[in-house]
């Protein structure tokens, strides 16, 4: 009894202590829920396109391929799933169903799934092994389910949406706990549609596909399930550049000072390398390296957003080495930069604190709690925080975060070093800071305080982190180029370049790059190149596959532009199916050739529909390819056709239908040598 006693008492003087204390700052404008919150701690994870276009070279399929072709050998969700795991993701999310209808799961939707197919004799799915690997591994499972299919013959009518809230229901009732699904913002134009073969458009989406039920639904299904998109009626919105990149200031706030605030957050997306979202031959030339993928996540989560990197399994099912190596690498980067914050229990200081109350001091940014914060008084809208270390230290990152779940306050800031002894200004345009925000400093500098000066917020700031970090030292990748068939590689002190011209991956003892090699006229494997320093460390490779030679091709009346290797020319013609009639001067035997859409921001006549034809004499012509460039509007990239090895010297490029417009575009079309034939020994 005496002990219990004496607890009380202790208690109850312990309560006395608060009884003056400071009360909390009441949350200011849209607030996130705790789900909004969790998903954005996440930071970064995989977006896995894999389904028919991965068989067919397309990035928007018709609806009209067939289920058979989707048969992946030697596909292994576990290697997968631990490969990302292992690069630090937190969680996928799988395109179960993308524009062209094939549901990679048992669906009971539509027959237009994986039961259709060869693997594992229709009896698979996709979803589930994905889903199971993830648990497995311990990241979250995630869902794309398209709301347009090119393939059901009631799209655009009010029977399909019976389908579609069936599929809804399909993926969050039978795969576990599914932490986002995904609604593209591709909706309504040519498809298959049940062999009407016809365009069709829905108006409206949010009209048509009601995303008032669609969320309801969700809400019933799964409450912690994050939803993207719904015509804005979800939790999370897009970026606004496939490239990864979210514009700085990065606000999680639709109608901002507005009665009717609602918090939006915000995801960058970006595929690992430039040839599209799903799997396309010769992907591994295009990869992108580690160094650019820093940049990516410092233009998306260090902007306050999250990070959707896309990785594409091939047709075995299994992702591209190339992919696989950059990833990794840049992982292990991603948590080198993370793993110290030379901030982390420094002396800090403030110019105010909030009723005095130590619970809001200006030690709680330097104390690793996310969750604690520095706030002043109510109606105080800037201040000074100063943290000294114990010693001058070297960084070139700064990372702030607010409390934002009281709500996104600060509108401006700078950051002083203090640099043997006199402060310097670092950083004078910070704006708002959000989640988080990471300030990379154009160069490393050693300083013994950093000091934080808020110039402006909504309402008194909270700012619950002040981190000093370091980016690591990453090898880039060598520069590779041709002038005419002399080779260019770029070089870098202290290392040597070392190449390869056979496709294989260039090591230690691959030639070293002088600076005088030719390469022949039609190029049939990569170049590839890497650094290597003194302590024979390899970087990663950059790898290229050069098309024919053009410096002599001719067009007959227009289209130069197409083919002078600068992709800031266009060549255009305001009329309908305008071509470029392209002479080589010399017959090629030839596999593919690409397209690269205009490159100035602009999509009028932004060629989205083709025909591509060749001829040996320049009067009989073969059309070897004809079809769709896909999401040009959100992705202006390079594009590459393949088809089979023909001869052939003349060829010809036709613009059947434009993104905006009436007319056609190029800036330069490309074209690649296939492999002679083997001629038998028998």
């Amino acid at each position: 009894m005496k002990k219990l006693l004496m607890s009380l008492a202790l208690l109850a003087a312990g309560g006395n202590l608060h009884v003056n204390a400071a009360a909390p700052p009441e949350p200011y404008g849209a607030t996130p829920t705790e789900q909004q919150v969790n998903w954005l701690r996440m930071e970064w994870y995989a977006f896995v396109h894999f389904s028919l276009n991965t068989y067919t070279n397309k990035e928007w399929g018709y609806g009209d391929e067939s289920p058979k072709l989707f048969n992946p050998t030697e596909f292994d969700a576990d290697t997968i799933i631990r490969t990302f795991r292992d690069a630090g993701m937190t969680g996928m999310i799988y395109t179960a169903k993308h524009h062209d209808g094939w549901c990679a799961w048992p669906t009971k939707s539509t027959k237009h799934n994986v039961t259709q197919s060869p693997w594992k004799k229709g009896k698979g799915d996709v979803v589930k092994e994905f889903a199971e690997a993830c648990r497995k591994y311990g990241i979250k499972f995630g869902t794309y389910l398209s709301p347009w299919d090119r393939n059901c013959a009631e799209y655009g009518k009010k029977g399909y949406l019976d389908v579609y809230y069936k599929q809804i229901t399909e993926l969050l009732t039978n795969y576990g706990p599914i932490f986002e699904i995904w609604f593209d913002g591709a909706n309504g134009g040519d498809g298959y549609y049940g062999g009407a073969r016809e365009k069709r458009n829905i108006g409206k989406a949010d009209d048509y596909y009601n995303f008032t039920r669609v969320v309801k639904l969700i809400r019933r299904l799964q409450p912690d399930c994050i939803i993207w998109g719904a015509a804005g009626r979800g939790d999370v919105t897009w970026g606004g550049s496939e490239k990864g990149h979210v514009k700085y200031p990065c606000w999680n706030i639709v109608g901002k000072d507005t009665p009717n605030e609602k918090w939006l957050s915000l995801e960058g997306d970006t595929p690992i390398n430039h040839a599209g979202w799903f799997w396309h031959p010769g992907q591994e030339s295009k990869v992108k390296s580690p160094e650019h993928l820093m940049q990516v996540y410092l233009d998306s989560v260090g902007r306050g957003a999250n990070l959707i990197l896309n990785v594409a399994p091939n047709r075995q099912g299994k992702l591209d080495a190339a992919d696989v190596e950059s990833l990794l690498t840049f992982g292990e980067n991603r948590r080198r930069l993370l793993a110290t914050d030379y901030a982390l229990g420094a002396q800090a200081t403030a110019s105010e604190v909030r009723d005095n109350d130590s619970r809001f001091g200006a030690d709680k940014l330097t104390d690793g709690d996310i969750e604690s914060y520095w706030c002043p008084n109510d109606g105080t809208t800037s201040g000074t925080l100063e943290i000294k270390l114990k010693q001058p230290t070297a960084f070139d990152v700064v990372r702030l975060r607010e409390q934002i779940r009281l709500g996104q306050r600060v509108t401006g800031f700078r950051l002083e070093a203090r640099v043997n002894g006199s402060w310097e200004l670092i950083d004078n345009d910070g704006q708002t800071i959000g989640h988080q925000v990471m300030r990379k400093l154009p160069a490393p500098v050693t300083a013994d305080a950093v000091r934080l000066t808020i110039t402006g917020a909504r309402a008194c700031p909270c700012i619950s982190e002040l981190s000093l970090l370091r980016m690591p030292v990453q090898m880039p990748k060598p520069e590779i180029s041709r002038e005419g068939n002399s080779l260019r590689i770029t070089t870098q002190d202290g290392m040597t370049t070392r190449y390869t011209t056979d496709g294989s991956t260039p090591g230690l003892n691959s030639p070293v790059f002088s600076g005088d090699v030719q390469l022949p006229e039609a190029p049939v494997h990569p170049v590839k190149a890497v650094y290597v320093d003194t302590a024979g460390n390899v970087s990663s490779a950059a790898s290229v596959q050069f098309g024919i030679n053009r410096s002599d091709w001719s067009c007959k009346d227009s289209g130069r532009e197409a083919i002078d290797g600068n992709p800031a020319t266009i060549w255009e013609a305001d009329k309908s199916d305008a071509s470029i009639t392209i002479d080589m001067k010399k017959s090629y035997r030839i596999n593919a050739f690409s397209y690269l859409p205009r490159q100035d921001g602009s999509v009028r006549n932004m060629t989205d529909r083709f025909v591509f034809e060749v001829s040996q004499d320049g009067r009989k012509w073969k059309k070897m390819a004809e079809g769709e460039f896909s999401n040009l509007r959100a992705n202006p990239i390079e594009l590459t056709e393949q088809f089979r090895p023909i001869k052939a010297r003349y060829i010809r490029f036709t613009g059947t239908r434009s993104v905006e417009g009436k007319g056609v575009s190029a800036a330069e079309i490309q074209v690649y040598a296939a492999p002679e034939q083997r001629k038998s020994t028998k």
